[in-house]
Order: structure tokens, then sequence, then C-alpha cells
């Protein structure tokens, strides 16, 4: 199979909500109660591109994940510090999609400058922990109970990453930074992992 990574694009949104509206209808790994429809979920690719990475995974040719970061938190402190997400689709789940996301998103908010990745994990999820543990966060605390969805409270796992200290340099938004460098890191983790 021919698996190749790219930047994510508004037009990509029938295609990423057909595959995000499983985790909303039968799973707890999104709070969302209503899948989003194919133009909400375009204008969330479009704003979320403004600033971070948002890339999609294909083999052979067909839609097979995707991972985004997005705003931790408002305040200027905190501008250094980004949340991460990932969702393959069900048919292609246990080949190392995630993985490869996971890396190249790191990756290129690296050289964007981000420092705090974090992750939030509906409890339990021990796969979803495992694999981020795997891909090097640690874990934060618990908040029990924060979220109800499909007839039961559930809590959720905080895991980080630290890409480094010291003095922060400024964040390069997404559009502004190097394409060969992007297409470059894209490329490396089409390449690197096999399935």
């Amino acid at each position: 199979m021919a698996t190749i990574l790219r930047t994510a694009t508004p037009e990509d949104g029938a295609l990423l909500a057909r595959i995000y509206e499983y985790y909303v209808r039968e799973t707890t790994i999104t709070f969302e109660y209503d899948p989003p429809c194919e133009e909400e979920f375009s204008r969330r690719i479009a704003h979320k591109l403004k600033r971070y990475p948002y890339i999609v995974a294909e083999v052979d040719g067909r839609v097979a994940g995707y991972a985004y970061a997005s705003s931790f938190r408002e305040r200027a402190a905190y501008d250094w510090d980004t949340e991460l997400s990932v969702y393959v689709d069900r048919e292609y789940r246990h080949l190392g999609i995630g993985k490869r996301l996971y890396s190249a998103l790191i990756e290129l908010l690296e050289k964007q400058g981000f420092v705090n990745l974090y992750a939030w994990i509906t409890a339990p999820n021990p796969e979803s922990i495992s694999f981020h543990e795997r891909m090097g966060f640690g874990h934060i605390c618990d908040i029990p109970a924060i979220g109800y969805k499909h007839g039961a409270w559930r809590g959720i796992c905080w895991y980080g990453l630290c890409l480094g200290g010291g003095e922060p340099r400024k964040i390069i938004k997404f559009p502004n930074l190097d394409g060969e460098t992007v297409a470059e890191v894209l490329k490396r983790h089409s390449e690197n992992f096999g399935i």
C-alpha cells in the first residue's frame, strides 16, 4: 500500500467529516454529540490552517486519516502550547497511520516554535494512552466525570510532550513555514513507516 501525507484543504471537509462521524456517533473519544456537516468541517479546517498544521494521510489515493493542532488556551502566555488530535478511518486502524500523522505533526509544530503539546484522552481508553506514551507523551493528571456522553459521566486523562525549554522563540504560523520544509517533512513521514 502506498501512503502519502499532505496538507489538508477545506475541500477535504466531506471526507474528513465522514471519518469523524463514526467517532461522534459511536464512541466517547470526542465529546461532540452531533457530527458536523461538510460545510462546518471545511470551515474548521480553514480556521485551523491559519496558524496550525492540519494533515491528511492517503493510502492508495484514499483518505485514511487526519491529524491537526489547535489552540490550547487563549491567553498570550499559552502561545507556545497546542492541543493535538488524530482520527483514523476504521478500515485503516492498526496500520501505523496514526503514528505517521502524529510524527509529522509533532515535527512541524517543533519547526514552528511550539514547546508544549497536549492531548486530552477520554477515559478509559488504554489504546490511546499507550499510543501517546509510545509517542513520548507523559501523564499529567486525570479529571474524573467531566463530560456526559452515551448515558454516563466520562473522565479525561491529560497527557503532554515538551519539545524544549528556555527562552521561547516567535511562533511561525503554519502558512508562513517554508513550503519546502513542510513538503520534506510530509514526504519523509510518508516513506519512513512501513505498512
